[in-house]
């Protein structure tokens, strides 16, 4: 697998990651294992956690992993700080005690010294200074090589990622991690240009929208074990079944059958190739499933394909045509 380098940083990480939102509850971890072997095998580098995935239990299944199968050099992990589930709800603790406990304890569950992203899970209540000298203080401890945000808005990122510029000494942020698909297209219009101005690197969460540009939900029938079948899931599924969100998944479709290809494959490549993306994070919950999204190197959808998807989903991305 081809690697990318994380905006303007010197950090080199695949240019497909593997997510583990599902880990510890709807992925067995006998399967996951398998999943990062199998995308080990495949020169995948880049996995991203966070200690609510799963509770912990994906971080400790990746740390298993790093002391039984592969070599803590095999991997660049990549984790999050300041959100959380106590007591059925999500708490969002941006503080820098808060942040700085999370890590500790993600790094006891790693079963490692250190990290090699650290990201601040979301934006919160806490002043934005405070919760970014937690992120300088990781780095001067050693406990995170780079740091990053995930899930912040145009305007938050620009905000944290220009106070760090401020001063000469403060850890620049390298990346952001926010959801971006065919069915999601809201970050083109200030989170990508930001990331471009400030040398940031852009890791795409759910580039598959959330599972439905599968095609699995075509006819409107809901599969059976599917993530929309699921009473934690289907929240996060139904935006995305609308009449609009159809005609996209079904263009995808004629797209896929045209190339000789799966819809899911087009789908990630629209992502992979687009403007300002560094990697793609996969949500495979099978080995059958990561399979059908790997090995695809040496392809990509032609301009005519990518232009008509980009027509039918919103309208051009001006990143394409954009002075570099």
């Amino acid at each position: 697998m081809r690697t990318r380098r994380v905006g303007a940083s010197g950090l080199q990480v695949s240019q497909l990651g593997l997510g583990t939102l599902t880990w510890g509850r709807d992925t067995p971890v006998a399967e996951a294992k398998a999943l990062v072997r199998r995308f080990h095998e495949a020169g995948g580098t880049l996995v991203d956690t966070a200690p609510a995935y799963g509770n912990g239990v994906a971080e400790k299944i990746i740390g298993q992993l790093i002391h039984t199968d592969l070599q803590r050099s095999d991997l660049v992990i990549a984790t999050k700080g300041g959100f959380g589930v106590k007591d059925g709800r999500r708490v969002v603790d941006t503080s820098r005690s808060a942040l700085l406990d999370d890590l500790a304890a993600s790094l006891r569950r790693l079963h490692t010294d250190h990290v090699d992203l650290w990201q601040v899970h979301a934006w919160g209540e806490a002043p934005i200074e405070e919760t970014l000298e937690a992120l300088d203080h990781a780095v001067r401890a050693g406990m995170a090589r780079y740091v990053g945000v995930s899930n912040y808005v145009g305007w938050q990122t620009a905000r944290a990622a220009t106070w760090q510029e401020a001063v000469p000494g403060r850890t620049p942020l390298v990346s952001s991690q926010v959801e971006y698909s065919l069915l999601a297209r809201r970050s083109e219009i200030e989170v990508i240009p930001a990331l471009r101005s400030l040398g940031m690197g852009l890791f795409p969460w759910s580039p598959l929208g959330r599972g439905v540009l599968t095609g699995k939900y075509r006819g409107g029938v809901t599969p059976r074990g599917s993530r929309g079948a699921a009473d934690h899931f289907s929240w996060f599924v139904e935006p995305y079944l609308e009449d609009k969100s159809r005609a996209i998944t079904d263009a995808v479709a004629k797209a896929a059958e045209g190339l000789d290809l799966l819809p899911h494959q087009v789908a990630l490549l629209w992502v992979r190739d687009a403007p300002g993306v560094t990697a793609p994070l996969l949500g495979p919950r099978t080995v059958e499933q990561l399979d059908e999204l790997l090995g695809l190197d040496d392809v990509s959808l032609p301009a005519q394909i990518t232009a008509a998807l980009d027509d039918v989903s919103g309208g051009p991305n001006v990143g394409r045509t954009s002075t570099p």
